[in-house]
């Protein structure tokens, strides 16, 4: 890409001040920041229906809030007469900005500059970028949008040589996402260091129509396997967001900035403080009757659990910023506010599979208890929990070995944790959902509430098969069936559990809120100090610790 200078624009000496130098810097800004229309790269990007990467910036940031670092990064080339002729920016945009008032550090692709490729600018500016977020404690924005530096086979020339692979900034990427949020936009091809660094982070979203993301786009693919595939066949969005490997879904990059602006807003600026505190006029005490009959009475029913949500968190413009919502779909997880203050939802879907937890919820489930533990935010737990998904595809994709892993990040999590029951809770998945052994945790139930080491249903069939075979026709079968379910009604009421101190305390499904609000106030105020170094979770802060 190639950009034509001002007429007269040379570098002059002057023994008194630096007028002329600075007049130079504005000659180089000026062409670095304005493409020509005719620039075929940013012909390009508006043929595909794509904003330009300035004008990304602008639509994400506060306005006038974008201070950049690196304005000249590129190759400016001079006549014989020392005038400037043309200037190659580089591919990768950085600076400080502000998003809703809070300091945030962006790198944004630039995909008509060589189509992101390494060659076409400087590769430690990205590096740069994310250990200055680090440092500064501040979110890591990227737009993602081409190779993000990666490699072309054309640099092998213009150095004379191969070389062996590095990490090429990665290292700094799982450094920063030690401390500081990573939010990443998916704006185009993401592909090889791109990929990469889309699901190092902790919150992706990408654009439909727009976005796609491969290891290797689709000819070396066509060369490597012999699969003739466009891209969005390749890795668009209903392949990544349907695996998990991306977030959430975007219908528009517009659409896409506002998602990552309402998940940093729940999150704080680093590990080293908390989330912001919100002024909301949502009462604390308020009752919604609706609670107590959104439960149905028949245990086949289902219901709508993000409703049964917006009714329990705090009102307002985002009242419940949902995280993967197409993918390991039997669980939901997000971000809400209960008295202002930030906290994790989780919980299961009734109307998938009947809620049980497959491979893919197992992950989603892990991961999300990751990330709230790593940024100090509190979990709510609504349990409506069946078991593990059974059958042969759920051993194929080892559902048990992946649902170990949510066990795990639950057992092991420091933040608090306030788990309502509020239907059912079975075998091994619903005990890891639920157990407060540990005694950090807080444990109430809904009177709708059912629970033990199997459904009553598939346990009558198992425990009674003899006399259920031997029973003289399908209606004498069935009927023998009701008795026994009839036989255990009484037993299985969660009264007579709490009657054993088997669940801590039934509660009104009505005073959910004045008291899951209560605890909210009281762990921030008095369980949530700010940490001082990087926990060793998931994320990868593992061996390094940093002082404040």
């Amino acid at each position: 890409m190639s950009k034509g200078a001002n007429k007269g624009s040379k570098i002059k000496t002057d023994l008194n001040d630096w007028e002329n130098a600075l007049s130079e810097l504005r000659n180089q800004q000026q062409l670095a920041r304005n493409p020509a229309p005719d620039d075929p790269g940013y012909l390009r990007q508006k043929q595909n229906g794509k904003l330009h990467v300035r004008e990304r910036l602008v639509a994400l940031l506060d306005p006038d809030s974008f201070f950049e670092i690196g304005s000249i990064t590129g190759n400016p080339v001079y006549d014989e007469s020392k005038e400037l002729r043309s200037f190659l920016p580089t591919n990768l945009i950085t600076g400080w900005g502000r998003v809703q008032g809070r300091k945030v550090f962006v790198t944004a692709d630039d995909f008509s500059v060589r189509g992101g490729h390494a060659d076409g600018g400087i590769a430690g500016k990205a590096p740069y970028g994310e250990v200055q977020a680090r440092k500064a404690r501040v979110p890591l924005i990227r737009l993602l949008d081409g190779s993000s530096g990666g490699g072309s086979v054309t640099t092998y020339l213009s150095t004379g040589a191969t070389y062996i692979p590095g990490l090429a900034g990665l290292g700094q990427s799982m450094d920063a996402m030690a401390v500081v949020p990573v939010a990443s936009a998916l704006l185009g091809p993401v592909v090889g260091l791109g990929a990469a660094k889309a699901v190092i982070g902790h919150f992706s979203v990408m654009v439909k129509g727009v976005s796609q993301l491969f290891a290797a786009g689709p000819p070396v693919v066509k060369q490597a396997t012999f699969e003739d595939l466009t891209k969005e066949q390749l890795g668009g969005w209903e392949i990544h967001a349907r695996n998990g490997t991306v977030d959430n879904v975007a219908t528009s990059e517009l659409d896409a900035f506002q998602q990552i602006r309402n998940f940093l807003s729940f999150l704080p600026s680093s590990i080293f403080a908390l989330p912001p505190l919100n002024h909301t006029n949502d009462s604390t005490t308020r009752r919604e009757e609706e609670l107590i009959s959104i439960i149905p009475r028949r245990r086949g029913r289902s219901y709508d659990i993000r409703r049964l949500i917006r009714l329990i968190v705090d009102t307002g413009e985002m009242p419940f910023f949902e995280i993967g919502a197409t993918w390991g779909q039997n669980i939901v997880v997000g971000l809400a506010k209960l008295s202002g203050r930030t906290i994790g939802v989780l919980t299961s879907d009734c109307t998938v599979n009947g809620g049980a937890i497959d491979a893919f919820g197992s992950q989603k489930t892990a991961r999300f208890v990751n990330l709230c533990d790593h940024f100090n935010i509190p979990i709510l737990n609504l349990v409506d929990q069946p078991g593990f998904a059974i059958g042969s595809l759920a051993e194929r994709i080892a559902t048990i070995r992946h649902g170990a892993s949510a066990i795990s990040a639950l057992y092991h999590a420091s933040i608090p944790i306030y788990t309502i029951i509020i239907r059912r809770a079975f075998g091994v998945a619903g005990s890891g959902f639920t157990d407060p052994e540990d005694g950090k945790n807080t444990r109430v139930a809904w009177p709708s509430a059912d629970w033990g080491s199997l459904p009553l249903e598939g346990g009558i069939e198992a425990a009674y098969k003899r006399q259920l075979d031997a029973a003289e026709s399908p209606e004498a079968r069935e009927k023998l069936i009701q008795d026994l379910l009839i036989r255990f009604e009484d037993v299985r009421s969660p009264l007579r559990t709490a009657n054993k101190f088997g669940v801590e305390e039934i509660i009104d499904p009505r005073d959910t809120r004045p008291l899951v609000c209560d605890w909210a106030i009281d762990v921030y105020e008095h369980v949530l100090p700010p940490l001082v170094t990087a926990k060793s979770t998931a994320f990868g802060a593992g061996k390094r610790q940093y002082r404040l």
